[in-house]
């Protein structure tokens, strides 16, 4: 992942990965697209972060996948979000909210 205007924590890509899919099954350009659509071009996915993180994902059992159609009529991977996956991406939707606070904490006492 690189991002033009910030650098992410280890393991965030994973979590954005899971938010995105959670939505619906998406093919992974489109998962890129999301990421950098709904964050305003912050975020910018590279192919060479995306689809090893698509593969460990769907190792652990977080995401399935299947070959559908997209549509400009071409056949790609489609990832869906596991039972696994949600439970996955609540805990770390809690780790994420308690780590923002915590920073958010020394931010105001620094000031």
């Amino acid at each position: 992942m690189t991002t033009s205007k910030s650098d992410l924590l280890q393991g965030t890509l994973d979590m954005l990965v899971l938010k995105v899919v959670a939505r619906g099954p998406l093919h992974g350009y489109a998962i890129a697209q999301h990421i950098r659509r709904i964050s305003n071009d912050v975020l910018q996915v590279q192919q060479g972060s995306l689809y090893p993180a698509l593969h460990k994902l769907e190792k652990k059992k977080w995401l399935k996948s299947a070959w559908r159609p997209t549509e400009t009529g071409r056949d790609a991977k489609f990832y869906s979000l596991t039972p696994v996956g949600r439970k996955q991406l609540d805990s770390e939707r809690a780790n994420w909210d308690r780590l923002s606070e915590a920073v958010g904490l020394i931010l105001r006492e620094a000031d």
